[in-house]
């Protein structure tokens, strides 16, 4: 395969974007857990108009939430662009033109959810969209780094389920059960369904870290993050019951409680970076492992695999 020139102010860029995307995360999830999500009746105006609302109460949360979306929005936008002029790699301008219409499908999403007064199955949408939304920008910080290539030296993995499959399982997994969590967090039902979901989550991640802890554990490009995948795991289950052990003991103030807000954001924030975690490891397993025994190309060294 040609090797592609690699541009480290574009990748500079790419991260910034996912950073960005991040921050845009905790801003909505900052919404939801204050209740803020009508502070602002109206859109694509603030109370009838576009000039800058008072920013107190709500209202700070909730139009604060839409200035972070618009400048993520524009600089998503100047990203795709960029790759598009300095990337010769089709299916990583794809990527980032479905990065633009993500953010722009996630911006009607966010605006119908006000005019239609925060209906459960389009808040869920627009909740899941942005996690989508999350792992595209990241995608792109990924791509962008220097080496990033597909046709590296294949490993075998004799196993069944390959790694190969069974990252892509859990990654799947972990977006349903992140759909789940934004059904229960904007309903207020649905938390027998979550916690087995995090339960079939969790075995599903316990067996392919232990899978690559056995046979790759010579392999950084897979075993750094797995670890990392299992330790955001755990604490994501921490703050879920966290977040449920402060909800039923504040469930009877008038308004959320800082340790409520608190717990409840950084449940959504971890969880957006378990699914991104899973992502990466399932881009790893499928630049280092081979999709069958009989295709596999054998390094003599699985420990030389690149990070």
């Amino acid at each position: 395969m040609k090797t592609q020139s690699h541009s480290p102010w574009l990748h500079r860029y790419a991260m910034f974007v996912a950073f960005c995307t991040f921050v845009l995360i905790i801003a909505g999830a900052l919404v939801t857990s204050n209740d803020a999500g009508l502070s602002v009746p109206d859109w694509p105006t603030s109370f009838g108009s576009f000039r800058m609302p008072r920013m107190v109460g709500g209202v700070l949360f909730e139009h604060g939430h839409r200035m972070i979306a618009g400048t993520v929005g524009i600089l998503t936008i100047i990203l795709a662009l960029a790759i598009w002029l300095r990337d010769s790699r089709r299916w990583v301008k794809w990527v980032a033109g479905g990065a633009v219409l993500a953010v722009l499908a996630q911006a009607v999403l966010g605006g119908i959810t006000v005019l239609f007064y925060l209906p459960v199955a389009i808040s869920t949408s627009h909740a899941t969209l942005g996690q989508i939304f999350f792992c595209l920008a990241a995608s792109l910080a990924f791509f962008t780094r220097a080496g990033w290539r597909w046709d590296e030296p294949k490993l075998t993995d004799p196993s069944v389920p390959t790694l190969r499959l069974l990252t892509v399982v859990t990654t799947g997994l972990i977006l349903v059960q992140l759909v789940l969590g934004a059904v229960y967090r904007h309903s207020g039902k649905g938390l027998d369904l979550h916690i087995v979901g995090a339960g079939v989550v969790t075995m599903f991640v316990a067996y392919l870290v232990t899978r690559i802890l056995i046979k790759f554990s010579q392999t950084p490009a897979l075993l750094r993050p797995a670890l990392l995948l299992g330790a955001l795991l755990a604490l994501q289950v921490s703050l879920g019951i966290g977040s449920y052990v402060v909800k039923m003991a504040d469930r009877n103030a008038p308004q959320p409680l800082p340790p409520v807000v608190n717990m409840t954001t950084a449940h959504v924030a971890v969880g957006a970076l378990v699914l991104l975690a899973s992502l990466y490891l399932t881009y790893q397993a499928h630049r280092f492992l081979a999709p069958r025994v009989e295709e596999a190309k054998v390094v003599s060294a699985p420990h030389g695999a690149a990070a």
